[in-house]
């Protein structure tokens, strides 16, 4: 009896200790986990793990859906409503990538795509992943990933592009982009020949020096406006562009070089400005001197401003608020030809 109760005491004492160690273990554990949350949630990395078979989703650091502003209740952890909020512009080739990975064609998924956020809003995802673990026929059971909210950085990044295209006042492309879409117009396919109307404002140091720099901004920009009102509505099928390539200076490029239409749509800029304007309540006399030049596939962008340059600057000593073609209207065909 002595030897079997001193094997139950042992036995006891072995099962209290494995109960203490199993406890300190848990204990550990929960700091470790802590602590990755902690580091994780510091670099704003997102631990995720997939259990393949289920497609159910485990985030570890971060409450599930909080990236896109739902609640666990709002949005279920499995791979179908991750799909679901899926960019609809990137939702094809993202699961694509994903399904890659998981037949073995790819040894990692990666990729950086938008998400759809619950106020509508696009949210920018880093997101990479591997299989971590397979069941005992060889198919994938598990997947573990990280991915980080990007959208500050990517929305920089975006921007840093559009001031590289963009003129930071009106928003109009400027001079290197107007070039750009030059070239990109002679070389497609359908081009046979187009217009670049070269605009100066008239008057338009009287307006800086009288009202201030602040407001010659202002009538920059609602001339900007009206340029690009006046080419959608009288031009809705030229895909017409806009540029700012200096202080008072518009060109507007087309992909037509049809006599009729671009006069019309010149004489339309400058019957608008011939009429009463006012900028913040107050009268300003604004116009507008339009020279027009006519290309084709191999005319260089710096020759045809040029040619509509000259043309303005006829205008500008005629009288101003007209409109000019370098090449005489009958001709024009046969210069573009």
């Amino acid at each position: 009896m002595d030897t079997q109760a001193s094997k139950i005491e042992a036995l006891t004492a072995q099962i209290a200790k494995l109960e203490r160690e199993n406890e300190a273990l848990k204990l550990q554990r929960n700091q470790i986990q802590q602590q990755l949350s902690a580091t994780l949630d510091g670099t704003g990395l997102c631990l995720w793990e997939q259990h393949v078979p289920t497609g159910d989703l485990r985030i570890y650091n971060q409450e599930w859906g909080s990236l896109l502003g739902y609640t666990r209740e709002e949005y279920a952890a499995n791979m179908e409503s991750w799909k679901g909020s899926l960019h609809p512009e990137d939702k094809d080739w993202v699961i694509k990538a994903f399904d890659d990975h998981i037949q073995g064609k790819e040894d990692i998924y990666q990729a950086v795509h938008r998400m759809i956020h619950k106020d509508g809003s696009e949210r920018w995802v880093s997101d990479r992943g591997r299989i971590v673990e397979y069941a005992a026929d060889g198919s994938p059971l598990k997947i573990l990933g990280t991915h980080i909210d990007i959208t500050q950085e990517k929305r920089y990044q975006l921007d840093l592009a559009r001031l590289a295209h963009r003129d930071p006042l009106t928003d109009l492309l400027n001079r290197a982009a107007a070039e750009k879409v030059y070239k990109s117009m002679q070389v497609e396919r359908e081009f046979n020949s187009g217009t670049l109307l070269f605009i100066d404002v008239d008057n338009f140091k009287h307006i800086n020096d009288r009202h201030g720099h602040r407001f010659g901004d202002l009538a920059l920009i609602e001339i900007s406006g009206t340029l690009q009102h006046y080419c959608e509505t009288l031009l809705p099928e030229a895909k017409a562009k806009i540029a700012r390539i200096g202080g008072d200076e518009f060109v507007i490029i087309t992909s037509i070089s049809e006599y009729q239409l671009i006069s019309i749509l010149a004489g339309a800029l400058i019957s608008h400005f011939k009429q009463h304007q006012s900028i913040n309540d107050k009268p300003v006399s604004l116009g507008l001197s339009i020279g027009i030049s006519c290309f084709g596939r191999d005319d260089k962008f710096t020759k045809v401003c040029e040619q509509a340059d000259n043309a303005m600057y006829g205008i500008k000593q005629a009288g101003k608020h007209n409109y000019s073609f370098w090449q005489q209207p009958k001709t024009i065909s046969q210069v573009i030809g």
